[in-house]
Protein backbone atom coordinates (compact mmCIF):
# COMPACT_ATOMS: atom_id res chain seq x y z
CA UNK A 1 0.00 0.00 0.00
CA UNK A 2 1.35 3.34 -1.13
CA UNK A 3 2.13 6.01 1.59
CA UNK A 4 -0.38 8.61 1.78
CA UNK A 5 0.05 12.31 1.80
CA UNK A 6 -2.03 15.28 2.18
CA UNK A 7 0.84 17.54 0.91
CA UNK A 8 4.02 16.48 -0.58
CA UNK A 9 6.77 19.49 -0.62
CA UNK A 10 9.43 19.59 -2.88
CA UNK A 11 12.26 22.08 -2.38
CA UNK A 12 16.03 22.60 -0.74
CA UNK A 13 16.87 23.17 2.28
CA UNK A 14 19.05 26.43 2.77
CA UNK A 15 22.25 27.49 4.80
CA UNK A 16 21.16 31.58 5.43
CA UNK A 17 23.65 34.12 6.05
CA UNK A 18 21.33 36.97 7.58
CA UNK A 19 22.91 40.49 8.16
CA UNK A 20 20.68 42.61 9.53
CA UNK A 21 20.80 46.67 9.14
CA UNK A 22 23.51 47.10 11.78
CA UNK A 23 25.52 44.72 10.33
CA UNK A 24 24.71 41.87 12.91
CA UNK A 25 25.07 38.32 11.10
CA UNK A 26 23.22 35.36 12.26
CA UNK A 27 23.67 32.24 10.17
CA UNK A 28 20.52 29.43 10.35
CA UNK A 29 19.37 26.64 8.52
CA UNK A 30 15.94 28.15 6.47
CA UNK A 31 14.30 27.44 3.15
CA UNK A 32 10.40 27.43 2.59
CA UNK A 33 10.66 23.45 2.79
CA UNK A 34 11.45 23.52 6.67
CA UNK A 35 8.61 26.33 7.09
CA UNK A 36 6.00 24.92 5.02
CA UNK A 37 6.26 21.67 6.39
CA UNK A 38 6.16 23.00 10.33
CA UNK A 39 2.79 24.59 9.24
CA UNK A 40 1.10 21.80 7.70
CA UNK A 41 1.81 19.70 10.90
CA UNK A 42 0.56 22.14 12.86
CA UNK A 43 -2.68 21.91 11.39
CA UNK A 44 -2.72 17.88 11.86
CA UNK A 45 -1.82 17.48 8.19
CA UNK A 46 0.40 14.48 6.88
CA UNK A 47 2.97 15.95 4.71
CA UNK A 48 6.01 14.81 3.70
CA UNK A 49 9.42 16.54 1.64
CA UNK A 50 11.51 15.98 -1.17
CA UNK A 51 14.83 17.68 -0.56
CA UNK A 52 18.38 17.55 -1.81
CA UNK A 53 21.90 18.30 0.21
CA UNK A 54 25.50 17.65 -0.54
CA UNK A 55 25.72 14.76 1.42
CA UNK A 56 28.22 16.80 4.23
CA UNK A 57 25.28 18.74 4.82
CA UNK A 58 22.84 16.21 6.10
CA UNK A 59 23.03 17.73 9.30
CA UNK A 60 20.42 20.34 7.98
CA UNK A 61 17.61 17.27 7.82
CA UNK A 62 17.37 17.65 11.66
CA UNK A 63 15.65 21.08 11.15
CA UNK A 64 12.76 19.52 10.17
CA UNK A 65 9.67 19.24 12.90
CA UNK A 66 7.89 16.60 10.60
CA UNK A 67 8.94 12.73 11.21
CA UNK A 68 12.36 11.57 9.25
CA UNK A 69 10.71 8.78 8.11
CA UNK A 70 8.63 11.49 5.68
CA UNK A 71 11.95 12.97 4.43
CA UNK A 72 12.60 11.78 0.99
CA UNK A 73 16.75 13.09 0.89
CA UNK A 74 18.65 13.23 -2.61
CA UNK A 75 22.24 13.47 -2.37
CA UNK A 76 23.29 16.90 -4.35
CA UNK A 77 26.45 18.28 -5.62
CA UNK A 78 26.09 20.83 -3.75
CA UNK A 79 23.54 22.63 -1.19
CA UNK A 80 21.78 25.60 -1.40
CA UNK A 81 22.95 28.58 0.73
CA UNK A 82 22.18 32.37 0.32
CA UNK A 83 22.92 35.60 1.99
CA UNK A 84 20.38 38.60 2.89
CA UNK A 85 21.66 41.64 3.70
CA UNK A 86 18.57 43.89 5.05
CA UNK A 87 19.09 47.18 5.08
CA UNK A 88 16.22 48.27 7.27
CA UNK A 89 15.07 47.89 10.68
CA UNK A 90 11.49 46.18 9.84
CA UNK A 91 13.77 44.06 7.05
CA UNK A 92 10.94 45.12 3.87
CA UNK A 93 14.48 45.77 1.84
CA UNK A 94 17.21 43.42 1.22
CA UNK A 95 19.81 42.33 -1.18
CA UNK A 96 20.06 38.78 -1.85
CA UNK A 97 23.33 36.33 -2.87
CA UNK A 98 23.23 33.31 -4.18
CA UNK A 99 26.57 31.36 -2.47
CA UNK A 100 25.71 27.90 -3.50
CA UNK A 101 22.52 26.27 -5.54
CA UNK A 102 21.27 22.40 -5.09
CA UNK A 103 20.71 20.20 -8.10
CA UNK A 104 17.59 20.82 -9.73
CA UNK A 105 14.19 18.54 -9.04
CA UNK A 106 13.39 16.14 -11.79
CA UNK A 107 10.65 13.36 -12.07
CA UNK A 108 12.76 10.51 -11.09
CA UNK A 109 13.41 12.18 -7.89
CA UNK A 110 9.69 12.14 -7.02
CA UNK A 111 8.52 9.35 -4.91
CA UNK A 112 5.78 7.12 -5.55
CA UNK A 113 3.55 7.72 -3.09
CA UNK A 114 -0.62 8.91 -2.79
CA UNK A 115 -0.48 12.61 -2.39
CA UNK A 116 -3.27 15.02 -2.78
CA UNK A 117 -1.23 18.74 -3.56
CA UNK A 118 2.04 18.81 -4.74
CA UNK A 119 3.27 21.58 -3.34
CA UNK A 120 6.46 23.42 -5.21
CA UNK A 121 8.68 25.04 -2.62
CA UNK A 122 11.66 26.47 -4.47
CA UNK A 123 14.29 29.27 -3.66
CA UNK A 124 15.86 30.02 -6.44
CA UNK A 125 14.83 29.58 -10.38
CA UNK A 126 16.58 26.72 -11.93
CA UNK A 127 15.15 24.39 -8.87
CA UNK A 128 12.51 22.84 -11.12
CA UNK A 129 10.67 23.78 -13.72
CA UNK A 130 6.72 23.51 -15.73
CA UNK A 131 7.68 20.13 -17.38
CA UNK A 132 7.86 18.60 -13.77
CA UNK A 133 4.67 20.66 -12.54
CA UNK A 134 2.62 19.12 -15.30
CA UNK A 135 3.79 15.66 -14.96
CA UNK A 136 2.94 15.81 -11.44
CA UNK A 137 -0.72 17.50 -12.38
CA UNK A 138 -1.74 14.34 -13.39
CA UNK A 139 -1.19 12.88 -10.12
CA UNK A 140 -2.45 15.38 -7.82
CA UNK A 141 -3.15 19.19 -7.70
CA UNK A 142 -0.19 21.94 -7.95
CA UNK A 143 0.65 23.85 -5.35
CA UNK A 144 3.01 27.03 -6.27
CA UNK A 145 4.96 29.44 -4.26
CA UNK A 146 6.29 31.58 -7.53
CA UNK A 147 9.26 33.06 -5.45
CA UNK A 148 11.58 29.95 -7.60
CA UNK A 149 10.21 31.19 -10.89
CA UNK A 150 10.93 34.72 -10.16
CA UNK A 151 14.26 34.65 -8.50
CA UNK A 152 17.24 34.19 -10.46
CA UNK A 153 20.82 33.99 -9.68
CA UNK A 154 23.92 35.97 -11.52
CA UNK A 155 26.17 32.90 -13.04
CA UNK A 156 29.17 34.90 -12.35
CA UNK A 157 28.61 37.48 -9.05
CA UNK A 158 25.61 35.40 -7.17
CA UNK A 159 24.06 38.70 -7.29
CA UNK A 160 20.53 37.47 -7.02
CA UNK A 161 17.33 39.59 -9.05
CA UNK A 162 13.68 39.06 -10.19
CA UNK A 163 12.53 38.49 -13.68
CA UNK A 164 8.86 37.50 -15.45
CA UNK A 165 8.16 33.92 -15.67
CA UNK A 166 8.48 33.08 -19.42
CA UNK A 167 6.45 30.11 -18.82
CA UNK A 168 3.85 31.17 -16.77
CA UNK A 169 0.74 31.08 -19.73
CA UNK A 170 1.85 27.72 -20.21
CA UNK A 171 1.83 26.08 -16.93
CA UNK A 172 -0.55 28.29 -15.10
CA UNK A 173 -3.44 26.04 -16.40
CA UNK A 174 -2.27 23.31 -14.74
CA UNK A 175 -1.82 25.11 -10.86
CA UNK A 176 -4.64 24.88 -8.51
CA UNK A 177 -2.95 27.22 -6.13
CA UNK A 178 -0.72 29.53 -6.53
CA UNK A 179 1.22 32.00 -4.04
CA UNK A 180 2.89 34.94 -4.62
CA UNK A 181 3.34 38.24 -2.83
CA UNK A 182 2.51 41.99 -3.77
CA UNK A 183 5.73 42.54 -5.75
CA UNK A 184 5.63 38.91 -7.71
CA UNK A 185 2.13 39.89 -8.62
CA UNK A 186 3.47 42.90 -10.24
CA UNK A 187 6.09 41.19 -11.86
CA UNK A 188 3.89 38.63 -13.33
CA UNK A 189 1.20 41.24 -14.46
CA UNK A 190 2.48 44.55 -14.62
CA UNK A 191 -0.16 45.40 -12.30
CA UNK A 192 -0.02 47.46 -9.02
CA UNK A 193 -3.62 47.02 -7.97
CA UNK A 194 -3.17 43.32 -6.37
CA UNK A 195 -6.83 42.36 -6.98
CA UNK A 196 -6.66 43.10 -10.59
CA UNK A 197 -3.49 40.92 -10.35
CA UNK A 198 -5.24 38.04 -9.05
CA UNK A 199 -7.96 38.47 -11.60
CA UNK A 200 -5.65 38.45 -14.47
CA UNK A 201 -3.32 35.75 -12.75
CA UNK A 202 -6.40 33.46 -12.57
CA UNK A 203 -8.04 34.08 -16.05
CA UNK A 204 -5.05 32.64 -17.10
CA UNK A 205 -5.43 29.66 -15.76
CA UNK A 206 -4.43 29.20 -11.97
CA UNK A 207 -7.24 28.01 -9.81
CA UNK A 208 -7.64 29.60 -7.13
CA UNK A 209 -4.69 32.71 -6.12
CA UNK A 210 -3.17 33.21 -2.88
CA UNK A 211 -1.38 37.45 -2.56
CA UNK A 212 0.25 37.93 0.85
CA UNK A 213 1.36 41.21 2.03
CA UNK A 214 2.53 42.91 5.90
CA UNK A 215 -1.07 43.69 6.58
CA UNK A 216 -3.21 40.69 5.16
CA UNK A 217 -3.51 37.46 3.00
CA UNK A 218 -5.95 37.37 -0.36
CA UNK A 219 -7.40 34.07 -2.31
CA UNK A 220 -9.13 34.82 -5.18
CA UNK A 221 -10.77 31.54 -6.98
CA UNK A 222 -12.22 33.39 -10.53
CA UNK A 223 -15.63 33.86 -8.33
CA UNK A 224 -15.14 36.21 -5.10
CA UNK A 225 -11.75 38.03 -3.72
CA UNK A 226 -11.62 37.10 -0.07
CA UNK A 227 -9.15 38.83 2.13
CA UNK A 228 -7.79 38.37 6.12
CA UNK A 229 -6.08 40.36 8.52
CA UNK A 230 -2.85 39.36 9.88
CA UNK A 231 -2.77 40.02 13.37
CA UNK A 232 1.13 38.53 14.95
CA UNK A 233 1.31 40.32 18.65
CA UNK A 234 5.52 40.74 16.97
CA UNK A 235 7.25 40.01 14.43
CA UNK A 236 10.48 38.66 15.97
CA UNK A 237 10.05 35.14 13.81
CA UNK A 238 9.46 37.33 10.50
CA UNK A 239 11.25 34.52 8.36
CA UNK A 240 9.55 32.11 6.32
CA UNK A 241 5.93 33.82 7.10
CA UNK A 242 5.35 33.36 3.18
CA UNK A 243 5.72 30.06 3.57
CA UNK A 244 4.03 28.85 6.33
CA UNK A 245 1.11 31.12 5.35
CA UNK A 246 0.49 29.19 1.85
CA UNK A 247 1.06 25.76 3.47
CA UNK A 248 -1.27 26.11 6.27
CA UNK A 249 -4.10 27.58 3.51
CA UNK A 250 -3.44 24.51 0.79
CA UNK A 251 -3.85 21.99 3.76
CA UNK A 252 -6.78 24.03 5.20
CA UNK A 253 -8.56 23.75 1.68
CA UNK A 254 -9.18 20.14 1.89
CA UNK A 255 -11.28 20.58 5.19
CA UNK A 256 -12.84 23.94 4.70
CA UNK A 257 -13.79 26.29 2.17
CA UNK A 258 -12.09 29.63 1.39
CA UNK A 259 -12.52 32.07 4.14
CA UNK A 260 -12.52 29.41 6.85
CA UNK A 261 -9.00 28.62 4.82
CA UNK A 262 -7.67 31.56 4.84
CA UNK A 263 -8.19 33.02 8.56
CA UNK A 264 -6.77 29.84 9.47
CA UNK A 265 -3.44 30.37 7.25
CA UNK A 266 -3.84 33.91 8.66
CA UNK A 267 -3.75 32.95 12.60
CA UNK A 268 -1.03 30.19 11.39
CA UNK A 269 1.62 33.01 10.13
CA UNK A 270 0.26 35.44 13.09
CA UNK A 271 1.42 33.43 15.79
CA UNK A 272 4.18 31.53 14.20
CA UNK A 273 5.57 35.18 13.73
CA UNK A 274 5.60 35.56 17.48
CA UNK A 275 9.10 33.15 17.35
CA UNK A 276 12.15 32.47 15.33
CA UNK A 277 12.42 29.00 13.04
CA UNK A 278 9.60 26.93 12.08
CA UNK A 279 6.15 26.86 13.66
CA UNK A 280 6.13 24.27 16.67
CA UNK A 281 2.39 24.45 17.95
CA UNK A 282 -0.25 22.35 17.06
CA UNK A 283 -3.95 22.42 15.75
CA UNK A 284 -5.71 23.11 19.40
CA UNK A 285 -2.80 26.48 19.43
CA UNK A 286 -4.16 27.76 16.35
CA UNK A 287 -7.85 27.39 17.46
CA UNK A 288 -6.70 29.49 20.47
CA UNK A 289 -5.28 32.03 18.79
CA UNK A 290 -8.49 32.36 16.74
CA UNK A 291 -10.83 32.13 19.45
CA UNK A 292 -8.34 35.26 20.80
CA UNK A 293 -7.84 37.20 18.29
CA UNK A 294 -10.14 37.01 15.41
CA UNK A 295 -13.40 36.61 17.59
CA UNK A 296 -15.68 38.31 15.23
CA UNK A 297 -14.62 35.42 12.96
CA UNK A 298 -16.00 32.81 14.92
CA UNK A 299 -19.34 31.24 14.31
Amino acid sequence: MKRHYDTLEIGHISLDYNIDYLDNQIIEVGGAVIYSSAAAKAGGFKVGVVTKLAPEDKDRLDKFVIDKEDVFYIPSKQSTSIRNKYHTADKERRTCTCIGQGDAFELKDIPDVDCDVYHFAGLIYGDFDGDLMIELSKRGKIAVDVQALLRHADKQSGAMYFEDWADKKRVLPYIHYLKTDTAEAEILTGQTDRFVAAKMLHEWGAKEVVITNSAEVLAYDGREIYTCPIRARNLSGRSGRGDTTFAAYITQRSVSNIPDSLLWATATVSTKMEAPGPYRGNRRDIENYIAEFYPEYVK
